[in-house]
């Protein structure tokens, strides 16, 4: 029976930040067309609890790290590979924000948020593409980028710098893999509803401005996400690498 090119089973995806909000609903998108996966988080407890939510059908693995641990990184994913078996899809979804006045900003919250944001999905990505150049295979990487890829607002100084970055990297690592089979894009998320942005959302002032900003007249839901993601992961993206898409309601076309 031929395969449909939205089709994953057979392929194993790895999603960071996956316990929660964004992570979690790609991985679902991805379970729903056929993807084993590997949830990747901080906290194992969560992770567990989030792994209950898949149907008994799905292959589901989970593995706690803290990717801020960048140097740890490679031993770790080589470590899952050896456990579980190899990675063909790679989720770069972890991420964090520390907001405050640009001048106020401490020199080591900067760094830890780009060390999170970016180098985090840098050495990740690196580790991934090693081992598929290795098994002479196909991959597939899709970054979280944010519409603060695209513009920026106040307070956020260090995600937004973090977020451009990962857009150009998205670029970069696409050119330079294209001909080892490796495609490489991103996803960059509007306002979406989750746990992280739950203060938002219910500030009226915020949650308001958001639904007027956007044309779609609201907020985005994780779940929103998980069909771009199977898309870019799937055979039916051959064509496409180095692209940043945004998944926004618009916001980024509105004035």
């Amino acid at each position: 029976m031929n395969k449909g090119p939205f089709d994953l089973g057979g392929k194993r995806a790895l999603v960071t930040g996956a316990s929660k909000g964004i992570g979690l609903g790609i991985a679902r998108g991805l379970a729903d067309a056929g993807a084993d996966l590997v949830l990747v988080a901080r906290n194992l407890a969560e992770l567990e609890k989030s792994r209950e939510e898949f149907p008994a059908t799905s292959n589901v693995n989970v593995s706690s790290f803290d990717l801020q641990k960048t140097e740890e990184i490679a031993n770790w994913f080589n470590g899952i590979v050896s456990e579980i078996g190899p990675i063909d899809i790679l989720i770069n979804n972890a991420g964090m924000n520390i907001r405050g006045a640009t001048e106020d900003v401490s020199l080591a919250d900067w760094n830890t948020v780009l060390n999170l944001n970016l180098n985090a999905c840098f050495a990740l990505s690196q580790a991934f593409a090693k081992n598929i150049f290795k098994r002479k295979s196909a991959g597939r990487i899709v970054n979280i980028a944010s519409v603060m890829t695209f513009g920026a607002r106040p307070t956020v100084a260090a995600y937004v710098a973090s977020k451009g970055a990962i857009g150009q990297l998205t670029k970069a690592l696409a050119v330079e893999w294209a001909d080892r089979d490796i495609l490489v894009n991103a996803i960059a998320p509007g306002f979406i509803d989750t746990p992280l942005n739950e203060p938002l959302v219910n500030n009226p002032e915020f949650d308001a401005w958001v639904k007027k900003r956007t044309p779609l007249g609201r907020w985005g839901k994780p779940e929103d996400l998980g069909p771009l993601a199977v898309f870019l992961a799937a055979d039916a993206s051959r064509y496409v690498t180095g692209q940043v898409i945004y998944a926004d309601g618009g916001w980024t076309s509105g004035f």
